[in-house]
């Protein structure tokens, strides 16, 4: 067997924390442990957001227009390159179909190099939300042409598989999971003396909303489903955690409820089992690394019956499934579990049930695994 060497490529690793970069870290630090080679290539800023792990080698980027945090690379120069020739890798895996990845592949072919990748973003999804729908079908093209050069395809849940299967990418695609800190997001982490201090009554029925704060994660359906729960139930109240550009008009919209802003550790821990419901409609998920958090932590989830949500809660079971910004459906949901405790304890034992067989060992495990495979298997032919 060839010796594992692997290069990753990625549009995320340390300018932001989201769920790819957490993700790719936790990854890297696993095959370090294992004693795999890894480096990093991917954009970075002056002051990155994480202290990353493994060897990152930064590559030439700009801001993305209108969403300064996230950055698009925009070449793979002769320095970066030398270090890949150094590292000698015999393993290239793709986690983002952007310039950088595309020349990645190039050289990977050219140096006639195993090539895997994975998909973490639902880039397609979220054209709508700048107008831009016509756009699709070229952009499943163009993923579709990008995946059909790797001899591996990992997505984080069946359902995200179908989709692709749906779209044309059929050949490799494996499922690579999203792990969770069960030690972490406990429900043990439950403070009522927190919740008093941000004003909380003990009668309340906390609804929390976990992540990025960008119109995306449909965040319109969140507003429009607790203004429409409060309408019957004085006691619902709001939690949001995170930060991002739409804060301001969430305050706005929001004003009575409890903005924690961003929050990592304990604090983060105490936030989510500090909740009563975990609502999250976003439709863009390949995952939802929030959901599962929210369900180790012992929490309901009423999310959107869309691709990543739909893997994670069985509707009636741990939570509920709801179409996709369908806020009068949504609020049923919301209430039938504020209202009826039995049910609510039901689920959160449910929840927390489910969370616990996502362990980041089997998970990274299971993918260091399919590595070793694709290095026994024929160098797929290119593709154009």
């Amino acid at each position: 067997m060839s010796d594992l060497r692997v290069a990753i490529f990625t549009g995320n690793y340390n300018h932001i924390q989201d769920g790819v970069s957490l993700t790719l870290n936790r990854l890297v630090a696993f095959l370090e442990e294992k004693g795999v080679p890894v480096i990093v290539f991917g954009p970075t800023v002056d002051e990155p957001a994480i202290d990353h792990e493994g060897e990152f080698v930064s590559v030439p980027s700009v801001p993305v227009p209108g969403r300064a945090e996230y950055r698009i690379t925009v070449g793979f120069p002769e320095k970066a390159q030398n270090r890949l020739r150094e590292f000698n890798p015999t393993l290239i895996h793709l986690a983002t179909p952007d310039v950088l990845g595309f020349r990645a592949m190039r050289w990977a072919q050219a140096n006639n190099i195993q090539i895997v990748g994975s998909y973490h973003t639902h880039f397609t999804s979220y054209l709508k939300y700048y107008n831009l729908d016509m756009l699709k079908m070229l952009g499943w093209k163009y993923l579709e042409w990008f995946y059909s050069q790797c001899k591996h395809v990992y997505v984080p849940s069946p359902s995200m598989a179908n989709e692709l299967n749906e779209e044309g990418i059929e050949e490799g695609v494996r499922i690579w999971a999203r792990g969770v800190d069960t030690d972490q997001f406990n429900p043990e982490y439950r403070d009522m003396e927190w919740r008093r201090s941000v004003g909380f009554k003990d009668s309340d029925k906390v609804v929390t909303f976990v992540s990025r704060l960008v119109w995306e994660k449909n965040l319109q359906t969140y507003v429009d489903t607790i203004k429409r729960v409060q309408q019957n139930h004085s006691n619902v109240r709001a939690m949001i955690v995170g930060d991002g550009p739409a804060k301001k008009e969430l305050e706005h919209m929001l004003p009575e409820a409890h903005f924690t802003g961003f929050i990592t550790g304990d604090e983060l821990s105490r936030a989510y089992a500090s909740s009563d419901v975990f609502l999250f409609p976003s439709e863009t998920e390949t995952f939802g690394n929030v959901t599962l958090e929210a369900m180790s932590s012992g929490l309901p989830c009423v999310v959107a019956d869309a691709t990543g949500s739909r893997s994670l809660v069985e509707s009636g079971v741990n939570g509920f499934l709801a179409p996709p910004r369908d806020t009068r459906t949504f609020a049923e949901r919301v209430s039938n579990i504020t209202e009826d405790g039995e049910l609510a304890d039901t689920m959160s034992k449910a929840a927390r049930q489910k969370a616990m067989a996502y362990s980041w060992e089997n998970v990274n495990g299971k993918l260091l695994e399919n590595y070793r495979e694709v290095l026994e298997e024929p160098r797929p032919a290119l593709k154009f």
